[in-house]
């Protein structure tokens, strides 16, 4: 990758890595799926502002409407109110590196559900390398505690990303910012009844300051700047590249957290984290290609 997009990789591992936090702090200022409409609906705001300001035509085909539903509810609704629910029990970097299975699950999706991608033996070594760290990270004491509920949360999130990235490949005639836009907009229609009838907002008491910049920052940073970066990354460097960054949101989230919450950074959230790494870089495969090559 040009230096450009090693920069565009540490900001986006950066901007997604301050989502964590932002959750963190909004925990015990709003209920999940308030902060998780808050998201959509600014982020949804941000990049149709962009999209005017840019000129980009929204076009959007009718036929593919419907697989945008699946992709909001998948990619955004569901994931999304998980790890803001998740994390009114666990830490932020905790949630961060259970969020790292996801190239995990997405092997596991495609080649033993929709069986489109081949379970190769590197692929398998890294499922289990990826497990293990999970293992690690939850331990037998959390089998006991009230935090098994939210890394269970945390890890249904990451399953749900295992099936909306593959099934983003049947969205087809959109252009990467409209349908950003279109996907964010879809989970903001599918979340206002929801808040209504569940969360009832005309009864929540306001955030404090600190959970106001919480939302604004989870809404045009975390969501609207960081779909920006991440369609300009894609384009730039490919997948492969760009899934890089599961590797780098947790490392950015430990740190914020421990930097502005005081959340402590324990010898299993480092060991669980160092087995993910491996089974996503036994996934991806090109460290092992470097070693048989040498």
């Amino acid at each position: 990758m040009k230096r450009s997009d090693w920069i565009r990789l540490i900001s986006l591992s950066a901007l997604w890595g301050g989502s964590f936090l932002f959750y963190r702090i909004l925990a015990g200022e709003l209920p999940p799926l308030t902060t998780v409409l808050s998201r959509v609906a600014i982020g949804s705001a941000f990049i149709a502002v962009y999209l005017r300001v840019a000129g980009v035509p929204i076009v959007i085909p009718r036929a593919q409407w419907g697989r945008i539903a699946v992709m909001a509810t998948l990619n955004n609704v569901i994931p999304f109110t998980l790890l803001a629910w998740g994390e009114t029990r666990v830490t932020g970097g905790i949630a961060s590196i259970l969020n790292a299975m996801t190239p995990v699950f997405v092997v596991l999706v495609t080649g033993l559900v929709w069986r489109t991608d081949p379970l190769t033996w590197p692929r398998m070594a890294g499922v289990l390398c990826g497990l293990a760290g999970v293992a690690v990270l939850v331990g037998p004491d959390a089998l006991l505690g009230a935090d098994l509920l939210g890394q269970l949360a945390c890890l249904g999130a990451a399953i749900c990303y295992g099936f909306a990235l593959p099934f983003g490949r049947r969205v087809s005639g959109v252009a990467p910012p409209v349908l950003a836009w279109a996907q964010l907009s879809t989970a903001m229609v599918i979340l206002v009844p929801l808040v209504l009838i569940f969360d009832r907002p005309w009864a929540l008491s306001s955030p404090d300051t600190a959970g106001w910049i919480a939302v604004a920052g989870l809404g045009l940073v975390c969501t609207g700047m960081a779909y920006l970066i991440f369609f300009a990354l894609l384009a730039s460097a490919g997948a492969t590249n760009l899934s890089l960054v599961t590797l780098l949101v947790p490392v950015s989230a430990l740190f914020l957290g421990w930097l502005v919450l005081g959340e402590p950074v324990t010898a299993g959230a480092v060991g669980g984290m160092a087995l993910i790494a491996l089974g996503l870089a036994a996934i991806d495969g090109r460290l092992l290609k470097k070693f048989s090559r040498a």
